[in-house]
């Protein structure tokens, strides 16, 4: 397990983009909205790309102040990405949203940085900025699925108790479908990377079952909370 991790040039990389290619003509032949899809991924290369530099002034920085200013921002923006589905009411929605990621999402945060990994010091920037990444991105997924979900409930005139649960529902089915797959169908982002730099799948195994937990919990209680925020300004 000593071998080092591949280096990928980018003469490389743009090989990867040709079945994106594909896909994005599909869309476009079958009046799909390619020009979305082709805007997400220019933004995908910007951000990471920028991300990648700053990332690596982020890790040797000492400030906890600095630490809390990103993650801050992070729960801002998952925040209010969360309501692309339900952009007519995004405005009025954002606090609810906030409030929810910011509840569910940090005490999962919480939880895992100084009580599982026990950080120290406890905003150590090479684990909370990845791992915050990753539940505060879960929490955005799945609010943005309840949101949608319980949208398209209540315009069926469904109870808002039938319509809540339902959404609640539908915002873990890709967090479950994933505890289901993982080890049989997919080995997931993390797994896949630390083994790749060489741990020990033993040592990745554990990670991966934290993340898993993470993730689900993440899910579950920010778009539990987002649903119960957003009672009194149903409907939608």
């Amino acid at each position: 397990m000593n071998e080092s991790i591949t280096f990928i040039p980018f003469s490389r990389l743009v090989i990867i983009f040709i079945p994106v290619v594909i896909v994005t003509v599909i869309l476009h032949n079958w009046s799909l909205g390619w020009k979305n899809t082709s805007y997400a991924f220019g933004r995908m290369l910007i951000q990471l790309l920028l991300i990648g530099y700053f990332l690596s002034y982020i890790f040797l920085s000492n400030n906890s102040f600095f630490i809390i200013t990103i993650l801050s921002v992070m729960v801002f923006a998952a925040s209010w990405i969360s309501l692309r589905t339900i952009i007519d009411k995004r405005i009025e929605l954002f606090k609810s949203s906030l409030v929810a990621i910011l509840c569910g999402g940090g005490i999962v945060l919480f939880l895992v940085t100084q009580f599982v990994l026990e950080l120290e010091p406890w905003y150590l920037p090479r684990y909370m900025v990845p791992l915050a990444g990753m539940i505060f991105a879960s929490s955005m997924n799945g609010i943005s699925l309840a949101g949608e979900r319980l949208k398209a409930e209540t315009e069926r005139n469904v109870t808002y108790d039938n319509a809540r649960g339902i959404a609640l529902k539908a915002a873990l089915i890709p967090i479950t479908n994933s505890l289901f797959a993982v080890g049989l169908v997919s080995l997931p982002g993390m797994m896949t990377g630390q083994i790749l730099s060489g741990i020990s799948p033993i040592v990745a195994v554990r990670y991966q079952i934290m993340v898993m937990c993470m993730l689900f919990s993440a899910v579950g209680l920010s778009s539990y909370l987002f649903l119960i925020l957003i009672q009194s300004k149903i409907k939608l």
